[in-house]
């Protein structure tokens, strides 16, 4: 199995057309015709996730954030990008990432924190052929929840810390917006879908006046929220491409500590 055809996979599923104009997925580093020894997948692209796929014997990796994203005027070792591409390079590591294309599409980033809150979502079927975006998800949890119970079951699955709330809901939470990553231009869709909560990932601290109980906003984490990026990358990888070892990296590369 060459590499070209795990990117090939990758972008049926998230189309590069997808992906918002600002950005830079897809192919990041190295030559696609080369066998794939192996698959590292990952949140972020660093020197230790490079290591870890070296030592692993992965010629792969397939990250959600883009290594590759404001650009490069030279490649030394100056900062982390910057040795990051050359170790890339100097291993011969393929470096592949599926950003908002995977965030926008069907089955993506949103529909897999969806998923992990045990919730079924209510808009856009789970279709990968088609090119229309879905930024958000509104999905429904199995049953009503007081504000209090939610934020508890959000900590729960998705093993945080703690969440950033405005002041708790009075009303049962059932209808939940839901949009990884720093979503807070969601939150006024969010409040015209009918939702009673909207998760994400990051939020202005402004964003957060004027909706007491309108909506319960819980914020999660940037990493958090999108920490199961990699298992969307792992189903589609053995399901378009049967073969290709998948691993899931050990490297926590969140640069944000609680304490």
């Amino acid at each position: 199995m060459k590499i070209k055809q795990v990117l090939s996979a990758l972008e049926r599923f998230a189309p590069l057309p997808l992906q918002e104009s600002w950005d830079n997925a897809g192919l990041q580093i190295g030559l696609t015709e080369a066998e794939v020894s192996g698959a590292l997948l990952c949140l972020d692209v660093t020197e230790q996730v490079i290591d870890e796929a070296v030592a692993k014997g992965c010629n792969l990796v397939v990250s959600h954030h883009p290594l590759l994203f404001r650009g490069l005027k030279q490649v030394s070792d100056a900062n982390d990008v910057q040795r990051t591409v050359r170790k890339a390079i100097k291993h011969d590591v393929c470096v592949i990432s599926m950003h908002t294309n995977l965030d926008n599409a069907k089955g993506g980033v949103n529909f897999k924190m969806a998923d992990k809150l045990g919730a079924m979502v209510l808009n856009g079927a789970c279709e990968n052929d088609s090119l229309e975006k879905v930024p958000m998800v509104v999905a429904e949890l199995p049953e009503a929840l007081d504000a209090r119970q939610f934020v508890a079951h959000v900590k729960r699955c998705f093993s945080v810390e703690c969440a950033h709330c405005n002041e708790l809901l009075q009303r049962p939470i059932k209808k939940v917006a839901i949009c990884g990553g720093a979503a807070d231009f969601m939150l006024d869709e969010a409040i015209a879908s009918g939702a009673d909560a909207f998760i994400t990932g990051e939020m202005h601290y402004h964003s957060y006046f004027g909706h007491e109980q309108e909506i319960q906003i819980c914020v999660i984490g940037h990493y958090e929220s999108e920490q199961f990026t990699s298992e969307i990358f792992r189903e589609i990888i053995e399901k378009a491409c049967p073969g290709v070892a998948c691993q899931i990296t050990e490297t926590n590369t969140n640069p944000i500590k609680y304490y």
